[in-house]
């Protein structure tokens, strides 16, 4: 298949969690041909899980190499040689410890553009400390703006951090790379952090506060349920519905078709919030979520019911623009964003580890006698393929 704007690059991925896939994801779905270096699978063969459902690793092949050997990587360094991205989901050092580092990587391929995909960032105090999705949230400064006031900041998922501040930007920062390498010629390493990302993603909050109309205290401002037209709202029947009716027009038109008076609730009445907020909240509860959306969806109110993953994929709107796609037997996200003469697709099913180790050898220069020989020494393992 191969046919989207990044058909051509070939990326190899070090095996990891979170924001790496995400990016190796979104650039197979967009064409590269994306091959995943996994460790060999644990106990025998015909026993290792299958990740059919792990939709982070569709599009891509897997190859399970044993790095701590050095016919490991050997292997390892000769795939890389002809790749255009590696991916380094790795703590600081690592790689280097392993015999692939980026000095020895671009010192082989000059081309090569090196991605380095961390938490804390390759340098810095917490550089080589563990971390997760929350805590980087937390100490980029957007997680002491979330949540109610009096209670915990609450986990925003996994979303901010590992996929927003993480894997779009390491997938945005790849492609500028190529760019780049397209006039200069060379690669280049990338120290993606985590950290980085989502302080960059709250440059607008950061501005706010900077004009003095952002305040610190959560619950008090325009975008984080302080004021009453941006917010959740609890229907009759249990469910959820959320406007966010910022501009005028717009929320003069909320009050109208909630048969409020625009002059008793003028909107920058700050001291007036909470009590516009109970109003609201009592009106919603009068009916379900689904009557709400007969009155207000479709309107320039910025209306939308809140709705479960098995609900957004039916929504007219989403199911018209094929927003969630059942694609090699299952419900998933499909390849974004959407391109005019070389759309992007989704390759294949997600990989196990050592899925495609032969195949992988084979398309990438090895000979047969070369890759049989590997895979008897134990520096590369062949998993089975999937059942069925």
């Amino acid at each position: 298949m191969n046919a989207g704007p990044l058909a051509g690059i070939r990326v190899v991925e070090l095996g990891g969690i979170g924001p790496g896939p995400f990016a190796a994801m979104m650039m197979a779905d967009l064409g590269a041909e994306v091959v995943r270096i996994d460790r060999p699978p644990r106990g025998p063969l015909g026993e290792h899980q299958q990740h059919e459902h792990d939709l982070l690793l569709r599009g891509r092949r897997s190859i399970a190499l044993d790095l701590k050997s050095p016919d490991g990587v050997a292997v390892a360094l000769r795939l890389i040689d002809r790749a255009d991205v590696l991916l380094d989901p790795f703590r600081p050092g690592v790689t280097e410890r392993l015999g692939i580092g980026p000095e020895t990587a671009t010192s082989r391929n000059p081309g090569l553009v090196y991605a380095r995909m961390t938490g804390w960032g390759q340098t810095g105090p917490l550089a080589t400390v563990a971390g997760h999705d929350l805590n980087y949230v937390a100490l980029a400064g957007p997680l002491a703006a979330m949540g109610r006031r009096g209670s915990p900041p609450p986990p925003a998922l996994n979303l901010v951090g590992d996929f927003g501040g993480g894997g779009m930007l390491l997938a945005f920062g790849v492609a500028a790379a190529l760019v780049e390498r397209d006039r200069s010629g060379l690669g280049q390493v990338l120290d993606v952090a985590m950290t980085d990302g989502v302080a960059a993603l709250a440059t607008s909050i950061v501005g706010f506060a900077n004009m003095g109309v952002w305040v610190p205290e959560r619950e008090s401002n325009f975008l984080d349920g302080g004021a009453p037209y941006y917010d959740s709202y609890e229907t009759a029947d249990g469910r959820y519905v959320t406007i966010g009716s910022i501009e005028p027009q717009f929320y003069a038109l909320l009050l109208d078709k909630l048969g409020l008076d625009a002059a008793e609730w003028p909107q920058d009445d700050r001291r007036r919030w909470p009590e516009l907020h109970s109003r609201l909240a009592g009106i919603f509860s009068e009916r379900t979520r689904d009557e709400w959306c007969e009155v207000l969806e479709g309107t320039d109110v910025c209306f939308a019911p809140v709705l479960g993953f098995d609900e957004a994929c039916k929504h007219p709107h989403l199911a018209e623009r094929g927003t969630y796609v059942d694609d090699f037997g299952q419900l998933q996200p499909a390849p974004v964003p959407r391109f005019s003469r070389t759309p992007g697709a989704i390759q294949s099913p997600p990989c196990s580890p050592g899925q495609h180790t032969r195949d992988v050898l084979a398309d990438w220069g090895y000979s047969h006698e070369e890759l049989e020989a590997v895979i008897a020494s134990g520096a590369a393992v062949a998993g089975p393929a999937p059942a069925g």
